[in-house]
């Protein structure tokens, strides 16, 4: 028994001392943040001094590289591939005959109808003569003319639909993978390949209405695309007339010349867009800014304390923004340890140049 009783005593002792031992080193920490006279000790921290500037408004936006012109090939009749003419990934010709669907029954059908289009054209002339002799009357030549019309109109439909059997490349570009052999029962609902036009390719891209009135058309504007280090220059050549509703944004087409076929329709762009230049801007490290709920605000110091306001920004940069309403010329913006600041908490700043 006398045992338990110490162990007892050994750990209640134990814990005690372990409470006491927390107890003096939270109020070791909390006098470690004041001064001899119980003052919070000054933050030492980093900012600028705000100074207007003049300013290039670019926007930064994320557009999609889209092929000039993009077409699927498809057949518009039915029936058994006769010859495939392309080779797949391959560069072709407009007009360039891509391949051909076999039309021996058509023209067994253009055949007859040939026949009963002479034979129509042989009556009408017969009844033509006829009229002319008042053996016939005028209703009896109007039918005898008509059947021949008929007869021709068939004839040129067959036709028609002979000459959709050879398929021809719309535009001159680069067709894709195909999806079909010689042999293959084809009809229109089948995709034989992509055809793409990479020798120019469009930029489309959004941006903000509020810059709507600032994005003209012949505008040049410079973007990258990923896994490249080169930037590469388009045009706006379109702007879409209204705004979309969902996302407040204007929709912009830029076009830019592809010859050495380095991009690739499908990917993203990462789109510099030049606005106008702004004289006098207030400028500050992104760092600075702090997005809150109704907003986005920043410390200055003031008298030697940390003051929140409360600004309204623009354009973002790599490392700045900028700044609209709340700021001005002169005021000194805390860049460093503002996300643990406090209004009112006592700083000393070391000023960048």
């Amino acid at each position: 028994m006398k045992i338990k009783y110490i162990i007892y005593t050994a750990l209640v002792v134990g814990f005690g001392g372990f409470i006491a031992y927390r107890v003096m080193e939270n109020k070791s920490n909390d006098n470690a943040g004041n001064d001899k006279s119980g003052k919070s000790k000054a933050m030492r921290l980093s900012g600028i001094v705000v100074q207007p500037q003049s300013f290039d408004n670019n926007l930064s936006l994320s557009g999609s590289i889209e092929a000039n012109e993009q077409v699927e090939i498809r057949s518009e009749v039915s029936g058994i591939v006769e010859s495939i003419n392309f080779q797949e990934g391959s560069n072709v010709t407009k007009g360039q005959l891509l391949f051909k669907v076999n039309d021996t029954e058509l023209r067994a059908q253009l055949s007859q109808a040939n026949t009963k289009e002479s034979l129509a054209s042989e009556n009408e002339r017969r009844a033509k003569l006829l009229l002319q002799k008042e053996a016939i009357s005028q209703e009896e030549y109007d039918v005898a003319r008509a059947e021949h019309a008929s007869t021709r109109a068939q004839s040129q439909l067959i036709k028609a639909q002979i000459a959709k059997t050879a398929v021809r490349a719309p535009f001159s570009g680069r067709i894709g993978l195909r999806s079909i052999s010689k042999g293959t029962y084809i009809s229109p609902t089948v995709l034989v390949a992509n055809l793409v036009n990479i020798g120019k390719l469009k930029i489309t891209f959004s941006i903000p209405e509020k810059y709507a009135n600032q994005v003209k058309n012949n505008t040049e504007l410079k973007f990258k695309v990923s896994g490249s280090t080169d930037t590469y220059t388009a045009k706006v050549y379109a702007i879409e007339p209204s705004v979309e509703t969902s996302t407040r944004t204007l929709q912009v087409r830029a076009i830019t010349d592809n010859k050495d076929g380095k991009l690739l329709p499908g990917t993203f762009a990462n789109v510099e867009l030049p606005l106008d230049v702004i004289k006098d801007a207030i400028v500050v490290p992104s760092q600075a800014v702090i997005p809150v709920q109704n907003g986005k605000k920043v410390f200055i110091s003031d008298m030697g304390k940390a003051k929140e306001i409360m600004v309204e920004t623009a354009t973002r940069t790599d490392a700045s923004l900028l700044i609209l309403s709340g700021l001005k010329a002169g005021d000194t913006v805390i860049t460093t340890g503002v996300m643990a600041l406090k209004n009112d908490a006592p700083v000393k700043i070391s000023i960048k140049k």
